[in-house]
């Protein structure tokens, strides 16, 4: 018995030999096992050339021809960032001149605040939330809030404001403090604040108007240390809707303006890729000239492993 509906004829299917089709994979670019005694930069050749393998080459090596060539190399993060503990990584770089510009949402600051003074941070919420206490260090709102109030009296930008005070107080962790670092590296550390967002907000030393001066110079600090990314690497890590939205505006700016953003790579680092993030860092990069690379993974393997493989790069070029 045989089926009652005709089936397709494939005796005349056209072929060809797979020696001339085309094909996305190549045993060359096939990873190489690890070795033990290896260096990093070993381990990151012996990745496969395919998909993220080559991605996080070609991230390293963006960040590694920035700085050789005096480029701009800025990152934007989120707080989640410090609470991976991932703050020591991040101000090596800037200490070695690789990051140009550091920009976080306020709840970064917060995060990198309290580490600094108290050497600790992230409260349990859903506990606090229950006891109605959630949000409610005095010392965390009173230090914030003040600084934003004084940033603002001085016209200062808000990033600037609690790195100087910080050192000036010797925050007892200054050291592994970003913003801290940052000041004293010279680097610009801008707070970009989404007003009713932090705990410091629900606190009667909460001054709207002080915060918002000192965020929106902040801003324009940001789009300014910006303006040498041709060539350059913009990085997000971490942040899926502020900051994304504040590099967005940043580089509408600077094209108004006529820089030429040529030749930037814009990278999205996050544990999910979101859309908002993917659009604004990646697919916008694009639209003015330069690369956009999405890469997935926790940013407690990923951040150390770039900055790793940049430092090696570096070491390697100073050899030379």
């Amino acid at each position: 018995m045989t089926s009652r509906y005709p089936a397709v004829d494939l005796s005349h299917l056209r072929t060809i030999s797979i020696r001339d089709r085309a094909s996305k994979v190549d045993v060359k670019d096939f990873a190489e096992p690890h070795k033990a005694g290896a260096r990093v930069t070993d381990f990151l050749d012996s990745l496969p050339d395919i998909l993220a393998g080559r991605s996080v080459r070609t991230v390293i090596n963006r960040i590694g021809s920035a700085r050789e060539q005096g480029r701009a190399v800025v990152v934007a993060m989120g707080a989640h960032v410090i609470k991976c503990g991932l703050s020591p990584i991040l101000i090596q770089l800037m200490e070695r001149g690789v990051i140009t510009a550091l920009a976080m949402n306020g709840a970064g600051a917060i995060h990198d605040s309290e580490i600094a003074r108290f050497g600790k941070t992230s409260e349990d919420v859903v506990d606090g939330m229950r006891t109605g206490m959630f949000g409610m260090a005095a010392e965390t709102a009173d230090f914030l809030n003040g600084v934003a109030s004084a940033a603002a009296e001085e016209k200062l930008g808000f990033g600037e404001a609690l790195g100087r005070t910080l050192i000036d107080e010797d925050a007892p962790c200054a050291g592994v403090s970003l913003l801290a670092s940052a000041y004293k590296c010279g680097v610009p550390a801008t707070v970009h604040v989404s007003v009713g967002s932090d705990i410091v907000h629900m606190h009667a030393s909460a001054n709207g108007g002080a915060i918002g001066d000192a965020s929106l110079r902040d801003f324009r600090i940001l789009t300014e240390a910006m303006k040498g990314l041709g060539g350059g690497v913009l990085l997000n890590v971490g942040s899926a809707v502020v900051l994304p939205e504040v590099i967005l505006k940043a580089l509408t700016i600077l094209v108004n303006l006529g820089h030429d953003l040529a030749g930037v790579t814009g990278v999205n680092l996050d544990f999910v890729q979101h859309y908002r993030s993917n659009q604004q860092v990646v697919a916008r990069i694009r639209e003015v000239g330069g690369e956009g690379v999405s890469l997935t993974g926790h940013h407690e393997i990923m951040v150390p492993l770039i900055a790793a493989g940049v430092m090696e790069r570096l070491e390697g070029a100073s050899k030379q």
